[in-house]
Parts: C-alpha cells; structure tokens; sequence
C-alpha cells in the first residue's frame, strides 16, 4: 500500500509543481553522458564489435552507479520514502507533456502555424518547417500517445515492481536511448546496447499503455484492432503497440510518411477514422489522463490485496 500512496503522491507533485525548470536531474545526465559518449566513443576507425563494446561499457558505467545509489538509499529510515517519492515525481512528466501539448493546440487554435510548428519541434524530431495544420496535429498526438508511456506509465511500472531503483533505471535508460538510440551512421553501433535495453525495458509497459487506452478510449473496439493488426509493421514494436492502440481508441488515422533531416520516411498508416485537427490534441491528453487514474486505482488495488 505504501507503493500505491508514493505513486499517488508523485503524481499529486507533478500536478501541482511540474517539472522543475532549473536543474532537472535528467538534464545533468544528458550533460553526463555526452561527457561519458565523448571519451568512450572512440577513433573513427574503430571496427563495429570495438564501438559496440564501447556503447556497452558507456551504458553500465552510466547507469550502474545511480541505480544502486538510490536502491541504497529507499533503506535509510524515514529518508528512504521521501527519495522514492522525490525519484519518482522527478521521472514523472504528465504535467509537462501536457502543456506542450495544449501550447501546440493554442497556437493551431489561434491560427498561428509559425508559432505551432515552433511548439511541436519542441516534443517531436521529425522536420516541422513546413508542416501544416494536420501534420502538426498528427504529430502532436503521436508524440503524446507514446510519451505516456515513457514519461509516465513506464516509470510507474518500474517504481511499482522495483521501487526507486526500477524508476531511476528505466528513466536514466530511455534518456540514454533518446540520445543514442538512432539507426545514422554514428549511433548503429554504439548506440545499440542503450536501444537494445530501452525496448526491453519498456516491453511490459508498453503492452499495458496500449491496454490503458483501449479500455479507457471511446473505441475500445477499434483500439483492440489497431493495436493487433497494425502495430507490428511499425518500425519499433513498443511504440507501435502504443500509437496504434492510441490511435484506435481516439478514431484517428495516424502514422503515414513523415520526414526526418530531410529524409522522407515511409511510415504505416496507425489507427483508424478521420485525419487529426486541433482539438484532437486536448482529446488524446484527456486518453493519457483518465489512462493515469485507471493505473493508479490498479496499483492501490493491488496494494490492498497485497496488504
């Protein structure tokens, strides 16, 4: 029961303060591992196995250190429940996703495409120069709906099963994903080990994203269908279990080409029904938020069976 209250109390935090906007501990491990990236990634005439090896080694060297600093910690009397619940309110974003989201939405809403496209660059990293109105808008629900899951219901499966040590693991590994994970020239193999760990990761998490949606969504039919028929032509099986759900539950046509450094990508077409608009953005927020409070009465549920 005590798990279920911390998750309770992280997301409270999160509500009413956000994400602190100086010194978030995920941006000092940003700063951190391109320190670390730099002195481990080698001459550029390294063979693959070798850079391999060294975005291994970059990976546990990063990542081992917090992990038992804060599984150390939760069993300091007293002490130890005020750093899970500070651990997990810091790897919660609900608030922040949120208002991104709703700023994108404002701007499309006021007619003001040059500020939306600024908005949306600042959640997505495909090209957004030149995007209109539905393009922003799709890829404005895209990055909610899968964001949900990395910023929210992943680091509460984690604290859930692992408490501060589970959380500080999952979130310092999707960081490290989000910063190596790509498949270019300089990432396929050093970034393998940090990609490789964040879909295993978030394989669980995911998978019950996608059901979070489906029985919260206006279209739990259609969710189940998507989620079955689409997600595994997409390019990451996590994601697309996720989006498609997203998508399905929403009745949005998602997905579709999109282009990325100047490159068009091929992309499924996810979910089904009409193209997304504007006031989309604030329904697939609603979906992430009655989505959180359906995880939250579980966990308390399972805290009373477990007590």
């Amino acid at each position: 029961m005590l798990t279920a209250l911390l998750c309770l109390g992280a997301v409270l935090l999160d509500r009413q303060w956000g994400e602190p906007r100086r010194w978030h501990p995920l941006a000092g491990f940003g700063d951190l591992a391109r320190r670390v990236e730099a002195l481990a990634y080698g001459p550029p005439a390294l063979n693959a196995p070798a850079r391999q090896a060294r975005g291994i080694a970059a990976v546990i060297l990063l990542l081992t250190p917090f992990a038992v600093m804060a599984g150390l910690l939760i069993w300091i009397p007293l002490l130890g429940w005020v750093a899970a619940l500070g651990v997990l309110y810091l790897a919660i974003g609900a608030r922040s996703l949120a208002e991104h989201a709703e700023a994108v939405a404002a701007a499309l809403q006021t007619g003001d495409l040059l500020l939306a496209r600024e908005k949306v660059a600042m959640i997505v990293s495909r090209d957004t120069e030149d995007l209109d109105e539905e393009q922003i808008s799709r890829a404005t629900v895209e990055s909610v709906l899968e964001n949900g899951c990395d910023a929210i219901f992943g680091a509460l499966f984690w604290f859930a099963l692992a408490s501060a040590p589970g959380v500080v693991l999952y979130r310092l590994a999707n960081t490290l994903d989000a910063m190596w994970g790509y498949r270019t020239s300089r990432y396929l193999y050093f970034g393998w080990a940090a990609a490789r760990l964040d879909d295993g990761l978030n394989w669980a998490p995911a998978r019950l994203t996608a059901l979070s949606y489906m029985v919260v969504g206006t279209h739990p039919e259609w969710a189940w269908r998507c989620w079955r028929e689409q997600a595994p032509g997409w390019k990451s099986p996590n994601a697309g279990s996720v989006m498609a759900a997203g998508a399905g539950a929403l009745g949005l046509a998602l997905g579709g080409s999109a282009r990325y450094d100047g490159e068009w990508q091929r992309r499924p077409v996810l979910g089904e029904g009409l193209a997304p608009r504007a006031e989309d953005i604030g329904r697939a927020v609603q979906l992430v938020q009655r989505a959180l409070w359906l995880w939250l009465g579980v966990i308390a549920l399972g805290g009373l069976l477990l007590a």
